[in-house]
C-alpha cells in the first residue's frame, strides 16, 4: 500500500515536448503533461468536478456504494453522468469510473490552453496528443512488469482513454486475480470501467481469452490486455513496444 500511495510508476513516466505538473484536491491526486504549467486551471477543474460529485453522492450515497449500473437523472453533474454511462457499458457499478471520469473531464477542461494534454490518475490516463505516446504497463511482481510499453498514436479530437485495473496493486476492488487488466477506449471514463469488468472477469491465465472478448465487445473499447503471472494475451487495436 504505501509503494502505491506514493505512486511508484510516476518515476517512469514522461511525455517529450511538454512540461509536468502535479495537482491534489483531497484524494484526488494528477499527474499532468501539458505545453505550459496549467496547475492552477488545473486546480479549479478537478475541485469543480470533485465537488459535483461529492454534492450528488450526499444526496444519493448509493450511487457511491453500488456495485451494478446506478440510473442517474439527466440534470445531474457532468462527471457523474459520464460515470454512470461508462458503468452502464461496462456493467459495473459507478464508482469504478472515477478515476477515468476526473481525467477525462480536467483534461478536456485543460484543452482549450493546450493542444495536447495527459492526465494520469491513479493508473487511468486521458490522453490527448498530435503525436505518438508511449505508455508504460505495470504488472505487480509479473516478469512482464516494467518491460512492455502501449504504443499509442495520435488521438482522434476527442482524446482517448488508456486505463488498468489490478488485484495485485493499488487499494482498488477487483474480484479477480489479473496482474494487470488494461483498456483502451474513446473515453477514459469508459476504459476505467471496462478495465475494471476486464480484471473481476479474469480470475486465472484460463480465463484470460474470454474475459478480452467479453470487453473488446463493449462499445467504444478499441482493445484490451492481460497479465497474470507470466501469461499474456491481447485483443483489438493494440500495439507494444518495449519500454
Amino acid at each position: 500500500m504505501g509503494e502505491y500511495t506514493r505512486r511508484f510508476y510516476r518515476e517512469h513516466i514522461h511525455a517529450a515536448g511538454l512540461v509536468s505538473f502535479q495537482v491534489a484536491v483531497e484524494e484526488s491526486d494528477l499527474l499532468i503533461f501539458a505545453g505550459r504549467d496549467l496547475a492552477e486551471e488545473a486546480r479549479i477543474s478537478l475541485a469543480r468536478h470533485r465537488a459535483g460529485l461529492e454534492d450528488f453522492i450526499s444526496r444519493q450515497p448509493r450511487f457511491e456504494a453500488s456495485y451494478q449500473p446506478y440510473e442517474v437523472p439527466d440534470d445531474s453533474p457532468e462527471v457523474v453522468r459520464l460515470m454512470a454511462y461508462a458503468a452502464d457499458k461496462a456493467r459495473v457499478g459507478p464508482m469504478a469510473a472515477v478515476a477515468g471520469a476526473i481525467a477525462e473531464l480536467v483534461g478536456k477542461d485543460l484543452l482549450v490552453s493546450s493542444s495536447d494534454i495527459i492526465v494520469e490518475n491513479g493508473g487511468d490516463i486521458f490522453i490527448h496528443s498530435e503525436r505518438e505516446r508511449k505508455v508504460g504497463i505495470f504488472a505487480a511482481e509479473s516478469p512482464l512488469s516494467g518491460r512492455l510499453a502501449l504504443r499509442v498514436p495520435p488521438t482522434p479530437p476527442q482524446g482517448l482513454g488508456v486505463c488498468t485495473s489490478s488485484a495485485t496493486v493499488g487499494p482498488s476492488y477487483c474480484a479477480g486475480g489479473a496482474d494487470s487488466a488494461l483498456v483502451v477506449a474513446n473515453s477514459a471514463a469508459l476504459a476505467d470501467a471496462a478495465a475494471s469488468a476486464l480484471g473481476n472477469r479474469a480470475k486465472s491465465p484460463d480465463h484470460i481469452e474470454e474475459a478480452l472478448a467479453s470487453v473488446l465487445d463493449i462499445e467504444g473499447v478499441s482493445g484490451c490486455l492481460l497479465i497474470i503471472g507470466e501469461h499474456l494475451g491481447l485483443r483489438g487495436d493494440i500495439e507494444l513496444a518495449s519500454l
